[in-house]
């Protein structure tokens, strides 16, 4: 019983020796091909499965699921009614047999991606992360976590406006032609208007990206800086095309605010970047000769 310890401490001693050996061997971590698609096997079933338990969330809880999505249709007037019991004003329809299958399916998928989200994009990025530097870990992972909220912040700032956008659209039906809302018509209606919103509160991210990598320079932004205002209240136009200006300044003057801090952490980075490494041709003239740095001179 004396000598356990001591095994214990030889045993700890000796592997380490042979993770340092393989480390050594390995030193960045590579593995065989069949052993990167063993491992992406492994992620793709645990994120099905995933998705499968989110599924079955999405088909148990359907009538709460679907109050959600059809909660804009339904609390916006249209020509006097609400409550989307008003057929040929505001009530969804299914035209088929198999339609009313269909969209329990599609709402559980939507619910199933959403709950499941945590767990697939972890697993995505357990997938990627061990073919980074520690620095790409870093940055990425500040990246992913900026990335989400902005995401939810843009679908939750769209949803709570397509009520306004359903009371004007129905309300230009003229006189005497009925609105048969079909059901899948409507689901991809306020899906699609999520997911540009969304995407469009990813645009200071990826300004943010660009820099980073290089490509894109305050310079440059400077010179595309109309522009992308001027596309990110167009896109508030069309997820809200109402004529309220307010809904459409609060969408669009929130995404245009990102994008000036997106500006402000490019020209600071820019300018920490000239400061650690100036530009050796900033300030010569055209007909002047530049510096050549000397590979090294000796004395004596």
């Amino acid at each position: 019983m004396t000598k356990l310890p001591g095994a214990i401490a030889g045993a700890r001693i000796v592997a380490e020796r042979f993770v340092h050996s393989q480390r050594q061997q390995n030193p960045e971590g590579r593995m065989p091909l069949t052993d990167h698609i063993r491992e992406l096997r492994d992620r793709v079933v645990k994120m099905a499965l995933a998705l499968a338990a989110g599924m079955t969330a999405g088909f148990v809880f359907f009538s709460q699921a679907w109050h959600v999505i059809e909660r804009p249709l339904c609390s916006a007037t249209v020509r006097g009614h609400s409550g989307c019991r008003t057929l040929g004003v505001n009530q969804l329809v299914l035209n088929g047999p198999l339609d009313a299958f269909y969209l329990r399916v599609k709402v559980a998928v939507i619910v199933g991606v959403i709950l499941s989200s945590p767990i697939w994009l972890y697993q995505l990025w357990a997938f990627v992360t061990p073919g980074l530097r520690t620095r790409e870990k870093r940055w990425s992972s500040i990246f992913l976590g900026a990335a989400i909220p902005l995401f939810g912040i843009g679908i939750t700032l769209c949803y709570l406006s397509l009520g306004r956008s359903m009371h004007y659209l129905l309300g230009l039906t003229p006189g005497g032609v009925q609105n048969l809302i079909q059901v899948d018509q409507y689901l991809s209606f306020v899906m699609a208007m999520m997911l540009a919103f969304g995407l469009a509160f990813e645009v200071p991210l990826l300004i943010v990206m660009l820099n980073l990598a290089g490509i894109l320079t305050h310079e440059r932004f400077r010179k595309w800086r109309r522009a992308l205002i001027f596309s990110v209240f167009l896109i508030a136009g069309i997820a809200n095309p109402s004529p309220d200006p307010l809904t459409m300044v609060i969408l669009g003057g929130a995404c245009a605010l990102l994008v000036e801090v997106a500006e402000i952490i490019v020209w600071s980075r820019d300018r920490r970047q000239a400061r650690l490494h100036p530009d050796p041709y900033t300030g010569l003239a055209d007909d002047e000769l530049s510096p050549v740095p000397s590979a090294g001179r000796g004395e004596g």
